[in-house]
């Protein structure tokens, strides 16, 4: 089979991801419906898109509205760039000094928040001639990284008035967007400093996912989207008027049935025999474990769907590979069982295993050929 943008499978294997593009396109729509018109849109494809594919999916996701992408290293945003991406790009995480060089070579944008990144942009504009494009980055109740929102107007106004950099925009992050009154305070140390410099000009970002289809926040004009690009949902506030938006699930997860065998009452099945047949099974296998991203804390909860039947997943997920219960439903080495499509929704497994959804997309990726489909 040849590779293409739409089909890009490893034929070797009984196991793939499935993502649908056409889902991709509907959801950006959905999400320009809650955003004001002039608000620029940056689509956060970090985590390889949450696992979905960042190269494969950039395209789709500009060519729908988004104006720009947000990665997490240099290295995911040269990925982009080498893929002939050449919207603009912004390292959200912290960048090490000795890697910035490869940001200005690349024409990617970094955040900034402390003197010695100020004082490596200097160094290298003097050596290359080019000015490092960056965003400052403020600590308003995060407490992850940034300059605190007490020294933001200091740091925003040195910044500014260094000839050696190129100021795009100011950004801060939501810890709490599902907290109306932590919400609140963020608001607060944000406008404390965007009000008292000189904003012209600039890229103001303050609302992520959760943020953007349930608050508007006057003083910013761009939107950072992530996990409701790939049709899912973050944690919403209570007690705030907003109009959730239509989404639907991009990945699917799916594998055929390599091995098909009798269980007799009172034999266990996978390591430790954590089920034990209560009486005669038919146990059908398939080639996907823990190693693929399904998490082995999963065992015995979950289910898959076989030729339109509900089956339970039995026995203990295994490095590679994984067991079904068919018992009564008519099937054959071959046949597909699915574990994730748009209507087996990732949020059951992340509700069982007490995480959220964004951590179990980013997992499906390590082995698991990719399929793009409309």
């Amino acid at each position: 089979m040849k590779n293409t943008r739409q089909t890009n499978i490893n034929i070797h294997r009984d196991a793939w991801v499935e993502i649908n593009i056409s889902n991709l396109e509907h959801n950006i729509k959905e999400i320009k419906k809650n955003i004001p018109q002039g608000v620029k849109l940056l689509g956060v494809v970090k985590a390889d898109a949450y696992g979905h594919g960042a190269v494969m999916l950039s395209p789709t996701i500009l060519a729908s509205g988004v104006d720009m992408l947000g990665v997490a290293s240099i290295d995911e945003g040269v990925d982009l760039r080498q893929a002939k991406i050449t919207c603009p790009i912004l390292v959200l995480g912290a960048v090490p000094l000795w890697a910035i060089e490869s940001a200005v070579q690349n024409d990617i944008s970094i955040a900034i928040f402390t003197d010695e990144q100020l004082a490596a942009c200097k160094e290298i504009y003097e050596r290359t001639g080019i000015k490092p494009k960056v965003h400052i980055k403020l600590d308003t109740g995060m407490n992850r990284i940034g300059v605190r929102a007490e020294d933001g107007v200091e740091f925003v106004k040195k910044v500014q008035n260094a000839p050696y950099v190129e100021l795009k925009g100011i950004f801060t992050h939501l810890a709490n967007a599902e907290n109306l009154e932590k919400t609140k305070e963020q608001f607060k140390r944000w406008d404390s400093v965007v009000d008292n410099v000189n904003t012209d000009g600039l890229l103001l970002h303050i609302l992520n996912t959760a943020g953007s289809i349930c608050y508007d926040k006057p003083n910013s004009n761009m939107r950072r989207i992530g996990i409701s690009l790939y049709g899912l949902y973050p944690d919403f506030p209570q007690g705030v008027k907003f109009r959730k938006p239509d989404l639907k699930q991009l990945i699917s997860l799916k594998g055929r049935i390599i091995n098909i065998h009798a269980v007799k009452a009172g034999e266990g099945v996978s390591y430790g025999h954590t089920f034990v047949a209560k009486g005669d099974r038919t146990v059908a296998t398939v080639p996907i474990g823990y190693a693929d991203g399904v998490p082995r804390g999963l065992s015995n909860k979950i289910t898959g769907r076989l030729n339109g039947v509900e089956v339970p997943q039995v026995g203990n997920i295994t490095m590679d590979q994984m067991m079904f219960d068919v018992t009564g439903v008519k099937c054959k080495t071959g046949d597909v069982i699915t574990l994730l499509d748009e209507n087996k929704s990732i949020d059951v497994w992340a509700k069982l295993l007490n995480t959220i959804n964004y951590e179990l997309t980013c997992r499906l990726k390590v082995r698991l050929p990719r399929v793009y489909t409309r």
